[in-house]
């Protein structure tokens, strides 16, 4: 059941600040390191070898860890609570952070970065308390609140650790990382309410509804929705690797008009995310699907014109237009796979969704680089139109999904 009945709705929407200033604080400490790793590791090696692979491991690391861990962190919580989870994670980004800190060799610094995604994992968590304190049709809400925040928190923590590696070394951005995810971590533990796991009904006392509960991956659109996720993820990860080379190339502009683009991108995302749920907010599944289909449309719209056009001031504007496209994907998407599934469960799918998400950016960036080195750069943004392409098959299929199993009552508690 969600406990939004139980918590005030006053006291609703105030934690649900409180976990969008938690998640900006944390995710924004963790991304003033982020660009500079590079730079950092450079120092670390002579060999050429060691500092490509190094260079790619030190990102790659944390989505692996929370690929391989992140469903039973998920099932932890359903069983002993998500705040303990949202707990545990802030404290292992604070000491991973202090570790990173504290260490110069590169290999270990590796493994630090692998464990900070294994034990940290904090995004998931964080989701599925929201959803245990918020009102099931505001889920949509949640969700855009909680991604614009990791988003504000990326663009705001890459300018502060500019900032500091102008003023300071490397060790200070890891330190104030660090001190500010135990800040995060002693805030939520003190201020937050604990909200008990909901409890599974015994199998003597509602045995159809646990048979639905344990067969909901097979009756259920989990998987098609985790799916469809999953590509348009690719899809917007495409570019990622020859952004930079591409933009400058093929407009021949300053390296603050790539910044510019990239930046909008996220820009869109951040003015029209909340918009967008409130539009999808009490609409069913095959309603949104529906709507879904046109926005991945307009996606293939937007990112043929960014591949074919040679006005600069153009593929600014395609960027930005395509940003608050994406506001009304993944949001969208998290807050249906939330609801497809029973509140004793939440932990477990949110987790499985945000171990897609991170295996979705891996594999878009890897096949990105890959495309545009064998194929070029000229033919970038016709791969993102025909991985959006693709996004529209899972996504018909769910608009038309057997209406019996659209209208099958939700399970209790939800």
């Amino acid at each position: 059941m969600s406990h939004a009945g139980v918590i005030q709705g006053s006291n609703v929407r105030i934690l649900i600040y409180l976990l969008f200033a938690i998640q900006l604080i944390s995710m924004g400490a963790m991304e003033m390191s982020g660009p500079f790793w590079p730079v950092h590791l450079r120092g670390l090696t002579s060999s050429e070898s060691v500092f490509s692979f190094a260079s790619i491991a030190v990102y790659v690391g944390p989505m692996l860890g929370i690929i391989l861990t992140s469903a039973f962190w998920g099932r932890i919580g359903d069983r002993y609570g998500h705040k303990l989870m949202m707990i545990r994670a802030l404290a292992g980004l604070s000491l991973t952070q202090l570790g990173l800190a504290l260490c110069s060799d590169i290999w270990a610094i590796l493994v630090l970065r692998f464990l900070q995604g294994a034990f940290a994992g904090y995004i998931a968590p964080a989701q599925a308390y929201g959803v245990s304190i918020e009102a099931p049709s505001r889920r949509a809400r949640l969700f855009a609140i909680l991604q614009i925040s990791t988003n504000v928190g990326s663009l705001l923590g890459a300018v502060v650790g500019g900032l500091i590696l102008d003023h300071a070394t490397f060790f200070w951005i890891n330190i104030i990382a660090s001190a500010l995810c135990a800040v995060c971590t002693v805030v939520a533990a003190v201020t937050l309410p604990d909200v008990p796991p909901v409890k599974k009904p015994a199998i003597s006392q509602a045995p159809a509804t646990t048979s639905r509960t344990d067969s909901v991956w097979q009756v259920s659109p989990l998987l098609s929705l985790l799916c469809v996720m999953g590509i348009l993820l690719l899809a917007r990860m495409l570019p990622q690797t020859s952004f930079s080379l591409y933009v400058s190339s093929v407009f021949d502009v300053s390296n603050s008009v790539v910044g510019l683009c990239y930046g909008l991108l996220a820009l869109g995302f951040i003015l029209s995310a909340t918009a967008w749920s409130r539009y999808f907010e009490h609409r069913t599944q095959q309603d949104t699907l529906h709507r879904i289909i046109y926005v991945v449309l307009g996606c293939i719209a937007l990112t043929a014109l960014a591949g074919v056009t040679r006005n600069a001031i153009v593929f600014v504007v395609v960027y930005f237009i395509w940003g608050v496209l994406l506001g009304a994907t993944t949001p969208v998407l998290m807050a249906l796979i939330s609801k497809s599934a029973d509140s004793a469960r939440q932990g477990h799918v949110l987790g499985i969704a945000q171990g897609t998400a991170q295996f979705a950016s891996i594999a878009g960036i890897s096949a990105g680089g890959l495309l545009s080195q064998v194929y070029g750069l000229q033919y970038t943004y016709l791969f993102v139109c025909l991985a959006y392409g693709l996004a529209l098959i899972p996504v018909v299929v769910l608009r038309y999904w057997p209406a019996s199993l659209q209208a099958s009552p939700a399970p209790p508690g939800d």
